[in-house]
Formats: C-alpha cells, sequence, structure tokens
C-alpha cells in the first residue's frame, strides 16, 4: 500500500466520525464519532511517519502514543458526563438537553 491509500483510508474515517458527530443526537454516539475522528488522525500520523525520509525518528508513534493517552482522558470524562447528564435528566438525547439549570 502506498501513502495515498492510507491519507484516502484516514480521509474517509474522519468523515464518518465528522458525519456521526454532527448528525447524531445521543451523546455515546457522538463521543464515539469523535474517537473515530482521533483515530483518523492518528493513521495519518503513522503513514507520514511511516513514508518519511527518516522513520528511525520515531516522532509519528510518539505523537500518535500522546494523542491516545488524551482521547483516553477525554472518554474518561466524556462519559463521567454523559452518566451525570442522564441521572439528572433521565435522557443522552442532545436535543433535550438545551439547559444546564434545574427545573
Amino acid at each position: 500500500m502506498t501513502l495515498e491509500h492510507y491519507l484516502i483510508l484516514g480521509a474517509v474515517l474522519f468523515c464518518v466520525g465528522l458525519l456521526g458527530a454532527l448528525t447524531r443526537r445521543n451523546a455515546v454516539v457522538v463521543l464515539f464519532s469523535i474517537e473515530i475522528m482521533l483515530n483518523a488522525a492518528n493513521l495519518n500520523f503513522i503513514a507520514f511517519w511511516r513514508f518519511s525520509e527518516n522513520p528511525e525518528a520515531l516522532q509519528g508513534p510518539l505523537f500518535t502514543l500522546f494523542t491516545i493517552a488524551v482521547a483516553a482522558a477525554e472518554v474518561a470524562v466524556g462519559l463521567a458526563l454523559v452518566i451525570a447528564v442522564y441521572r439528572h435528566f433521565k435522557t443522552v438525547d442532545l436535543e433535550q438537553l438545551d439547559t444546564l439549570k434545574e427545573e
């Protein structure tokens, strides 16, 4: 496979994640869509590193590991927020969550 194949796959994954994040109403599905977008970016980091002139430098894998750690923290905080919102409002539908005030 060439670099173009990986970049096309990354672009398709990013577009699928963006479509899911913009069109879905369930908060958990939106979080998963954001994770797909982050994985598409990680795929591009690794592809550019692999096809670079100096793959011994390991900047691609190190940056990818850093983004995976940030994504794990984002998932933990995001799911904690979703659970807290569900306990309060009894829904995770984003269109019904239009206020942060207690009614």
